[in-house]
C-alpha cells in the first residue's frame, strides 16, 4: 500500500480553541479536539537499536555522529519518501504537518490562519492488481437463480445472509443510485465525513477511499478515522470495509445491486458509527451524481477537497452532514 502522506488538519482540528458556528450553536458546533500526536517512538528505538552501525558507518564516512550521517543523507531519504509516497491533494491541505511561511499564509473567515493548498496533481481511482482478493458475487450467490427472483425475496435473502455477525452491514441499492455513486467516485475516490460524538463534544473526521476491482466487478469504500492515518502513515487500518457487487443480469432484473461491509472491532469506529459513514456516503457520493441544485453544497466539497483547494472547510463539511442528519 501506498504511503499516504497526511500533513495538516493539526491547523483545523488540532487547535485549542474549538470551532463555532456563527450566531448559533449547532448540534456539532465544534470539532472534535483530537491532538494528532505522531508518534516518534518507533523511529527512537530504530535509532537505538542499530545505533552501533550507524556510529561506525558515520566513521566510515568520516563524519563525527549520526547527527552529520543524516544530514549528509538527507537528499537520497528524502528522494526516497517522495518515490514511495502518494499525494492525497485534499488531505494535504487538511493535515499538513508544516506551517507555511507567513508571506504566503491565508486567513479564512473563521480568523484562522492556515497554509496554502498544494497544487492539483493528477489523481486516479484506485484499482486492485489483477490478483483480486474479493470474491465475485458469482461465487457468494448462485447468479442464475438470483437473477430470477424479485427484489423483495432477493433482498430478504442477502439480508439474512448477513444477519448472523453483529458486525455486518448490507444493503440492496437501486441500480441506478449505484450508477451515480460510481460515477462520483470515480472522479473523486477520496474524500472525509463527520461522525458526531454529541453535543458540546463535537466530531470525529473519518477519511473514506474508492477502490475498484475490475476482476471480480466490485467496487470497495474503506473507512479509516484520520487520527489513524496520522499516527499509522501506510501502515493505518480501516475500521470498515464496504463492497459493491457489480452484475449486469441483476442490475438489469430486478434492478439492483448487492452491498455487503464488514467493522472491525477495536479500530475507533462501532456499527452504528459505521452506517452513519454509510449513510453520509451514499447521500455524498449519489447526491452529487444527480447534479440537481440542492446538492450543490456537497458537490463542491467534494470538488474542493479533491483539488486540494484551500476552500474547502470543515465547518461547511459538518453544516451539510447535519442536514442529511
Amino acid at each position: 500500500m501506498a504511503t499516504v502522506r497526511l500533513p495538516a488538519l493539526r491547523t483545523l482540528l488540532g487547535r485549542r480553541q474549538p470551532f463555532r458556528l456563527p450566531n448559533q450553536q449547532r448540534r456539532w458546533a465544534q470539532v472534535h479536539d483530537v491532538r494528532f500526536l505522531a508518534t516518534t517512538q518507533a523511529s527512537r528505538n530504530v535509532t537505538e537499536k542499530y545505533r552501533e552501525k550507524l556510529d561506525r558507518k558515520a566513521r566510515e564516512e568520516g563524519l563525527r555522529d549520526i547527527g552529520e550521517l543524516k544530514e549528509a543523507y538527507r537528499n537520497r531519504i528524502e528522494d526516497l519518501k517522495k518515490k514511495d509516497s502518494a499525494s492525497v491533494p485534499g488531505l494535504d491541505a487538511l493535515l499538513a504537518d508544516e506551517p507555511a511561511p507567513a508571506s504566503q499564509t491565508q486567513t479564512q473567515n473563521d480568523g484562522l490562519t492556515h497554509p496554502p493548498p498544494p497544487p492539483p496533481q493528477p489523481q486516479t481511482p484506485s484499482s486492485s492488481s489483477t490478483n483480486s482478493t474479493i470474491k465475485p458475487l458469482s461465487e457468494i450467490l448462485d447468479l442464475p437463480k438470483a437473477r430470477a427472483l424479485p427484489e423483495k425475496e432477493l433482498s430478504a435473502i442477502w439480508r439474512l445472509r448477513h444477519a448472523a455477525s453483529s458486525n455486518s452491514l448490507c444493503a440492496v441499492i437501486p441500480a441506478a443510485t449505484y450508477r451515480d455513486l460510481e460515477a462520483t467516485a470515480r472522479r473523486h475516490p477520496s474524500f472525509v465525513l463527520p461522525v458526531p460524538r454529541g453535543e458540546g463534544v463535537g466530531a470525529e473526521i473519518h477519511f473514506l477511499q474508492w477502490v475498484f476491482d475490475a476482476e471480480s466487478q466490485t467496487a470497495t469504500v474503506l473507512f479509516t478515522q484520520l487520527a489513524e492515518y496520522k499516527a499509522r502513515g501506510e501502515w493505518a487500518q480501516p475500521h470498515t470495509s464496504v463492497t459493491h457487487y457489480w452484475d449486469g443480469g441483476l442490475a438489469e432484473s430486478p434492478g439492483v445491486v448487492l452491498m455487503a461491509g464488514n467493522v472491525v472491532d477495536g479500530r475507533g469506529a462501532s456499527v452504528q458509527d459505521a452506517r452513519w459513514l454509510v449513510m453520509l456516503l451514499q447521500r455524498f457520493y449519489g447526491g452529487e451524481g444527480t447534479g440537481g441544485e440542492k446538492d450543490s453544497g456537497k458537490r463542491r466539497l467534494l470538488e474542493e477537497f479533491g483539488r486540494g483547494d484551500g476552500k474547502f472547510s470543515v465547518e461547511r463539511l459538518l453544516e451539510e452532514s447535519e442536514k442529511l442528519g
